[in-house]
């Protein structure tokens, strides 16, 4: 059987991890600025991590959401405390695609709306709702197009009011800071305004902090730059580091109902001992300060390079974005200096490095890039 071909692959077969290093199957190292598209929350193979799952499946691996499984209130307990939701509710499931269906799902019980209002280049993932909230018309199949959908300009808060007023949107979907769109930021006070208007309009807001949750930005949620609290919070990558899971942060105005919401692999035992692993190391390693820290420097840093039209980002979410493609310059990164990055689009390379990312290892990449540009 052949693997279904949809994605563009480098001719690099990358078999070992360490913290913010990979290595492939010649033994060649290479620093990881990417984290796997920003899963990659605490290093690859943190002894910690690998002994909790170890541990884990050692003893057991997985049994049904029909049973008490204790590990999952441990998760909701360290990750209300450490992102400041204490009070908020949890649901795990094993993707952020699912993280944003179960969101859109629960805002149109709520309210008994069915329009949803989502934003020019938004990426929410691939699945039915998920999908359709994507701004994105190659990766939508008919199928998926009944939902309505209306994609407003990012930072906007007029155009936002103009649709709230018809009486029609169940929710408002953003993402903390957009990734596939090219790291682009919403302002702390259209975020600020966003939530007034939704709640004006009893409108449910969507946060969806899937790739700039979980400390990346340099708090633990992009959006609490911007002092607000969502509806409803969609978290997953960080989450496992690499492990699949996904979570949903759902405000107390919500009220559960048996069978309203449903997995099942969801909040499994062995994806649960994963989590609770990244919130120990990150909170013990202080994580969330050394994005912060290393991701200012880098952001200075980035500002004194020459041909470069525009630096967006916070902590180590990071958009360097030139006036021409970018190919060329990320394949000298990834082949001569042996340095991983991302992509949005043709002209913005993205930096999604581990959290633990050191000073001296953004020392170490800026020093590479500059050989790149010839700078």
């Amino acid at each position: 059987m052949r693997l279904f071909d949809v994605y563009p692959l480098f001719d690099i077969n990358i078999v070992k991890g360490k913290a913010c290093h990979v290595w492939d199957d010649k033994g060649q190292e290479y620093l990881d600025l990417y984290g796997g598209h920003a899963v990659i929350s605490i290093g690859h193979s943190h002894p910690h991590y690998v002994e909790m799952i170890s541990k884990q499946v050692a003893m057991l691996g997985f049994y049904s959401n029909s049973v008490i499984n204790k590990l999952q209130q441990e998760v909701a307990d360290r990750l209300g405390a450490m992102c400041g939701y204490d009070d908020y509710q949890l649901f795990l499931i094993n993707s952020g695609a699912e993280a944003n269906e179960n969101a859109l799902k629960l805002a149109s019980f709520h309210n008994g709306k069915k329009r949803v209002v989502a934003f020019k280049h938004a990426f929410h993932g691939r699945t039915s709702a998920a999908v359709r909230v994507t701004d994105n018309p190659k990766i939508i199949a008919p199928v998926n197009e009944d939902l309505a959908v209306t994609y407003l300009p990012l930072n906007d808060a007029a155009a936002v009011e103009a649709e709230l007023q018809k009486g029609d949107v169940s929710s408002v979907i953003i993402e903390g800071i957009q990734g596939v769109g090219g790291i682009q930021l919403p302002t702390d006070s259209f975020m600020q305004e966003l939530r007034a208007l939704c709640t004006k309009y009893e409108a449910c807001l969507i946060l969806d902090e899937i790739q700039s949750g979980y400390g990346r930005s340099g708090k633990f949620f992009a959006h609490q730059y911007a002092g607000i609290k969502p509806d409803l919070i969609s978290v997953a990558k960080g989450i496992g580091n690499g492990f699949p899971m996904g979570g949903l942060l759902i405000s107390p105005m919500f009220k559960p109902v048996y069978g309203m919401l449903g997995t099942t692999f969801g909040g499994n035992h062995l994806a649960c001992a994963a989590a609770i692993a990244v919130l120990e190391i990150m909170e013990n390693e202080k994580l969330i300060d050394n994005a912060r820290e290393v991701g200012a420097y880098l952001l200075d840093e980035l500002h004194k390079l020459p041909g470069i039209k525009e630096i967006r980002g916070r902590g180590l979410m990071i958009g360097i974005e030139f006036e021409e493609s970018i190919k060329e310059v990320r394949s000298k990164l990834l082949f001569e200096e042996k340095v991983f990055t991302g992509v949005a689009g043709t002209h913005t390379i993205r930096l999604l490095p581990p959290l633990c990312l050191t000073m001296d290892e953004a020392k170490e990449f800026i020093r590479r890039f500059k050989k790149v540009l010839n700078a």
